[in-house]
């Protein structure tokens, strides 16, 4: 039965958690998780540089033009936007506009969202679990690999996980006073989720729904009603933005990048929304009739590398139930997956006959939920994918085993809640030591130490009646079992510079960078860990046949058949440009490094011009935008592959003098059911304007026409 507050007229629930008295430890264990993942998510942070320097140099656009900065440019002259929405740029180039354009001013908002989801996810567990709870929750989320990885990094993934938990917050909040401002605020937390990622933010939507469906406090019409509001909010929340990008003149407003059609909605619907589920994106890297620039490399080497790299999966990595569990994902994320999932079953059986309104049932459902709702998706997606977007797996898992382990232990007087314990803690054992030892050069004493004391935890559990200091020691090594592995991959994360694309977490494990298993080189594709050398290459195209002479192109075998691949030279298989692994002048997955002397060429006289330069795809462009903090045009977006802009339309540009350089090399220029406007240009530069080499990049004075152009 509730009653009804004269002030708001809205139900307040009796069986609401009653305030616990605080212990007298948790504010200090509180400073300690917080101040300490601080630190440590701070600590060596400027040894990335830019990051991404894709989103690093949009960044640097939008703190120069506020009109960038409203729809995420990649330039300050606004000729392409980023391939996703701009609402984690927005954060980070506010940081830059106030603190100058460093590596710091970029990364540090990133540190900060990081210490903010630790706090509110001891907050969502503490209120109904105790502080113990919430600590230990907070604590799996900081050690978790891949959130050590992007809570330091400038992809949109901090943002977007933390705005989904901030949803599941007040979906919990509602769901204990039934108050429709809490429903109201789940709305815009997800809203503004869907301007940072798009659909992905999707997938936390039914568990929401689901969870005050069950458990809200009002009769069911007011629910019903009540997320008819959420609903509401989250369409205002998301769609003023896409409304105004919708209806803004085309003409005056920069190219939708990662889109064909120049629309928001296509990329909405498209690259980053259900082609994402079916592999079916227009304008990707990979080319027409299911082939991947993997294949097309890989035959053209002779590797004999099945279709899609080995095993017959896909550029990114074979689908299947197991994929969160590989090589490629398992480090990043898994470690506790199979305990949080079992420990959210054995929550909800122990919530028994409580009220239908009970918020403990309501967190094991909406989390449980939900992390199976993200797992299945992840693992079954046919379209990109990489091992940074489990980063949204990490506050489900940590929710789950801090309130599913604390649950667990309170009820251990029963005999089947200490077996299941026991189980729980013996398999995380067996899987720490199975996930360490796919990188066995790392620590390896660990995985042992591990496994023994995980089995000795587990026979502790199953004891009926432990003293008190045995119970002590028996949870102290448990937690030691459970988080030592993930730690350690962890504080490898935080030691090791992360730059590119394509980033994971810890240390080698031999899988292939996107997302596959047994591929060449250090589980990192494309992107660098240490700001220097090559990025490895996915399944194929990374390796060459003994005795090989040379790659397409020219470009030396190095020793033992492996190429190293400083950026192609020519046309690579599948439309790939020049350069478009690396180097230099930087390629698809990886920024441009100019060097001092280029830097300054590009700078002369570069108040005369729009874009001091112009380069095939983001990415490449990006390293002389974040050197010269001039505008310079990412020509076909990160792809290369968007017709943006036309070769009539840059032809219109170089003739009104508003592009200096043209800059040889740079991402693919092509990529599936693309225009191939990018490769047109290139093609035009080449034949019409003279040439210079500086530190190994070629570069076109676009106001230098040969002699046999006439103009």
């Amino acid at each position: 039965m509730t009653t009804t507050s004269v002030v708001d007229r809205e139900p307040v629930v009796p069986d609401a958690p009653q305030p616990r008295q605080r212990p007298r430890w948790e504010p200090w264990a509180l400073a300690a998780l917080l101040i300490g993942t601080a630190v440590a998510y701070l600590w060596n942070l400027n040894s990335s540089g830019w990051a991404n320097s894709f989103y690093s140099a949009a960044v640097q656009a939008g703190s120069e033009s506020w009109k960038a900065f409203f729809f995420g440019s990649s330039d300050a002259a606004n000729s392409i936007t980023v391939d996703k929405p701009p609402a984690s740029l927005w954060v980070m180039a506010l940081s830059v506009r106030a603190f100058g354009l460093n590596s710091c001013a970029i990364l540090v908002p990133q540190v900060l969202m990081g210490v903010g989801s630790v706090a509110l996810l001891w907050a969502t567990v503490r209120r109904h679990f105790g502080a113990a709870a919430g600590l230990l929750a907070g604590l799996v989320l900081a050690v978790t690999p891949v959130a050590a990885l992007m809570f330091r990094f400038n992809n949109p993934d901090a943002l977007l996980a933390l705005l989904t938990l901030a949803a599941a917050w007040a979906m919990l909040r509602a769901v204990q006073d039934g108050r429709t401002r809490w429903l109201v605020l789940t709305g815009v937390f997800v809203g503004f989720g869907f301007l940072t990622k798009q659909l992905q933010v999707m997938l936390v939507v039914p568990p929401l729904a689901l969870t005050y469906l069950l458990f809200g406090p009002s009769k069911l019409g007011k629910r019903i009603a009540q997320l008819v509001a959420a609903l509401g909010a989250m369409i205002v929340s998301a769609g003023w933005w896409l409304l105004a990008v919708e209806l803004w003149p085309a003409d005056s407003r920069p190219w939708i990048g990662g889109s064909q059609n120049n629309s928001i909605l296509e990329l909405t619907l498209g690259y980053n929304g259900l082609g994402r589920l079916s592999g079916n994106e227009v304008g990707s890297v990979t080319p027409g009739g299911g082939r991947t620039a993997a294949d097309a490399a890989g035959d053209a080497m002779g590797g004999g590398v099945p279709p899609g790299g080995p095993g017959g999966g896909g550029m990114w990595g074979e689908t299947g139930i197991g994929r969160m569990f590989d090589s490629a994902q398992g480090g990043q994320i898994a470690w506790l997956l199979p305990a949080a999932l079992i420990l959210a079953v054995a929550g909800i059986v122990l919530c028994g006959k409580a009220v239908r309104t009970d918020g403990k049932r309501a967190t094991f459902v909406l989390f449980g939920t939900w992390l199976a709702t993200t797992t299945l998706v992840f693992s079954f997606m046919a379209g990109i994918f990489h091992s940074y977007y489990t980063i949204a797996m990490a506050p489900m898992i940590g929710v789950l085993v801090g309130a599913g382990a604390v649950t667990v232990w309170r009820h251990r007087d029963r005999t089947w809640v200490r077996i299941v314990a026991a189980a729980t803690m013996l398999l995380t054992a067996v899987w720490a030591w199975e996930l360490l030892g796919r990188s066995a050069d790392f620590v390896p004493w660990l995985r042992w130490v591990i496994l023994v004391v995980g089995a000795l935890v587990a026979v502790g559990l199953l004891l009926p009646r432990p003293t008190r200091s045995v119970a002590v020691v028996t949870a102290t090594a448990a937690l030691f079992a459970a988080l030592a592995g993930p730690t350690a991959y962890a504080v490898d994360t935080i030691a090791t510079p992360h730059t590119g694309s394509i980033v994971t977490a810890g240390p080698s494990t031999g899988g292939m960078g996107f997302g596959g298993r047994g591929g060449p080189g250090d589980g990192r594709g494309f992107g660098q860990r240490d700001g220097g050398g090559m990025p490895q290459m996915p399944a194929g195209m990374g390796r060459m046949p003994a005795g090989a002479g040379q790659m397409p192109g020219g470009t030396a075998q190095a020793p033992g058949g492996t190429a190293q691949m400083p950026g192609f030279a020519g046309q690579m298989p599948g439309g790939m440009e020049a350069g478009a692994m690396g180097g230099a002048a930087g390629g698809l997955l990886n920024g441009s490094t100019p060097s001092d002397e280029l830097t300054a060429l590009l700078s002369v006289d570069a108040d005369r011009y729009t874009w001091v330069a112009a380069a095939i795809g983001s990415n490449s462009a990006s390293g002389y935008q974040l050197a010269t903090e001039r505008p310079v045009m990412p020509i076909g977006g990160f792809n290369g592959s968007d017709p943006s802009p036309t070769l009539q339309q840059f032809q219109q540009y170089v003739a009104d003098g508003e592009i200096h350089w043209f800059v040889a090399g740079g991402g693919m220029g092509g990529g599936r059911d693309g225009s191939g406007t990018a490769s047109e240009i290139s093609q035009w530069v080449t034949e019409n304007f003279t040439s210079t080499t500086v530190d190994g990049v070629t570069l076109y004075d676009l106001t230098s026409p040969t002699a046999r152009t006439g103009t």
